[in-house]
């Protein structure tokens, strides 16, 4: 099984995605939030703040993440994909890893581009967004 973290970085209800460039290994051409594969002895916590680091280039504090929930799939492997809401980061984003593409999506934007990797990334979406107006934070 790939287990793997995803970030789901808010800033003014607008959610911030990638797209994976064409000769990637995973998901080549194909919409995505950031993050990665936890590495042996890792929390997703700690994968999630390594990934992000190294993707975007941005520093986050652990207890900042907030776990929103968990997707599962079978294809092409077995994966488990859980998700995290990023509450605050020091940097701006920049694009340093596998992605053709950084855009700020509204809510509606990003839920269409993600819907068909799984049917809860919609849901998944929404609760970034209504959690991050909930608090007042981006």
């Amino acid at each position: 099984m790939h287990d793997c973290v995803g970030a789901l970085l808010v800033r003014d209800g607008a959610i911030l995605l990638g797209k994976r460039r064409d000769d990637c290994d995973w998901l080549a051409g194909a919409w995505d939030v950031f993050g990665g594969h936890v590495e042996e002895g890792e929390s997703g916590e700690q994968a999630i703040a390594r990934e992000l680091a190294e993707e975007l280039g941005i520093v986050v504090e652990v207890d900042d993440l907030c776990r929103l929930g968990q997707l599962e799939g079978e294809a092409p492997e077995p994966w488990r994909l859980r998700l995290y809401r990023v509450a605050s980061w020091n940097g701006e984003p920049a694009n340093l890893a596998e992605h053709s593409e950084l855009r700020w999506c509204a809510l509606d934007d990003a839920q269409d581009k993600l819907r068909g990797a799984h049917v809860d990334f919609p849901r998944l979406l929404a609760l970034a967004v209504e959690a991050a107006a909930a608090t007042g934070r981006p």
